[in-house]
């Protein structure tokens, strides 16, 4: 593996919990970096950093961002809090985090004894721009419904990243958030996805749980060359865990690219490939205005229910909700919004609303 590492000289400072936007002095350049204070410390203006510069040099889709590595004569702790479990292991970041499974942690027994879901309707997609709406359409029918919200580590790894979660928690759209794998930050930390499920269900006193990677899913033009692939293996886990696995459907209408028109690619693999048992599949009804990919729903061998998501979309579109999938807002690429506000609507027919 190759990065490129440059010094910068940092002139101002954007502060966000968890997370500074930095603009940085490198030569007669001034560029963007974020710096994680949990993982380097905070920044100062006039500090000078060193910054890993490789995702804006591949003109990578991380927008605009360096990202910083360390501050010069400045130590810092590298742990991310006071636990046992090491996060980013074998890194020169690897830290510690107070892993939810753990011994010393207060929901030890808890974990230990906890065995199924009973049931817990799981929300499983493959892109973060699917958060803002399924957590919408949700909480709009059900504002007492109690969500969590499970990052995998796909793609980006810190939550503070996330604009979209932290829109979503101060907005009460989201009420637990767990990160999972090598992704941290979250209000809990699990290991892998069955432990991740499992303190939804038993610690976080879930109502519905949704499982999404964060920002920046990995392609490569091909079938089984992407990170999207996660969803199949997350349903999976759902269904091992007698959890209720609801699909949440990648669709297009505005994609240029042939791959993701209609139904994406990546929800075809999952779904006809991967996942082991039928799972519920949420559809909205104005994909029947494309009858190549309503056809091919008909062929897919999982539960499927049609949904008139007319009304919640034109709720969503007027939100004041920042909504982007690929670039596009609901009025560029209105199939993958209803898409995902069908399996909004399904996930609550799994709890009878």
């Amino acid at each position: 593996m190759e990065c490129s590492l440059r010094w910068g000289t940092v002139s101002t400072i954007r502060d966000l919990p968890e997370r500074q936007e930095l603009t940085l002095k490198m030569g007669l350049e001034e560029v963007k970096a974020l710096n994680y204070p949990s993982l380097t410390g905070n920044c100062r203006p006039g500090d000078e950093v060193l910054v890993n510069t490789t995702a804006q040099e591949l003109k990578l889709g991380t927008g605009g961002w360096h990202y910083v590595l360390a501050v010069q004569g400045r130590e810092h702790s590298l742990s991310l809090n006071r636990g046992h479990i090491m996060k980013l292991r074998y890194t020169p970041l690897q830290g510690r985090v107070f892993s939810v499974e753990e011994e010393r942690s207060p929901y030890h027994r808890v974990m230990a004894d906890a065995r199924s879901l009973a049931g817990l309707p799981v929300a499983v997609g493959s892109l973060h721009s699917m958060l803002a709406p399924i957590a919408f359409g949700l909480k709009t029918n059900l504002p007492a419904l109690r969500l969590a919200y499970l990052m995998s580590d796909g793609a980006a790894l810190p939550l503070a990243f996330s604009d979209t979660v932290r829109e979503l928690q101060a907005l009460g759209l989201i009420d637990k958030t767990i990160t999972f794998g090598h992704a941290f930050g979250g209000d809990l930390e699990a290991i892998n996805i069955y432990s991740a499920l499992l303190a939804a269900k038993h610690v976080a006193q879930a109502d519905v749980v949704i499982v999404l990677m964060g920002p920046g899913v990995v392609g490569t033009k091909t079938k089984w060359g992407t990170t999207a692939i996660e969803q199949g293996q997350f349903l999976n886990a759902a269904l091992h865990l007698e959890g209720t696995a609801v699909c949440i459907p990648r669709c297009s209408e505005g994609d240029p690219r042939s791959r993701h028109q209609g139904w994406s690619h990546h929800t075809l693999t999952v779904l006809e490939n991967i996942v082991q048992n039928p799972v519920r599949l949420g559809l909205p009804l104005y994909l029947r205005s494309f009858p190549p990919a309503a056809a091919k729903a008909k062929q897919l061998p999982h539960k499927i229910s049609w949904h008139d998501t007319e009304l919640i979309f034109q709720k969503l579109s007027h939100s004041g909700l920042r909504l982007s999938t690929m670039g596009r807002d609901p009025g560029r690429d209105p199939l993958f919004f209803h898409g995902v506000l069908a399996a909004a609507l399904e996930t609550l027919a799994c709890i009878g609303i």
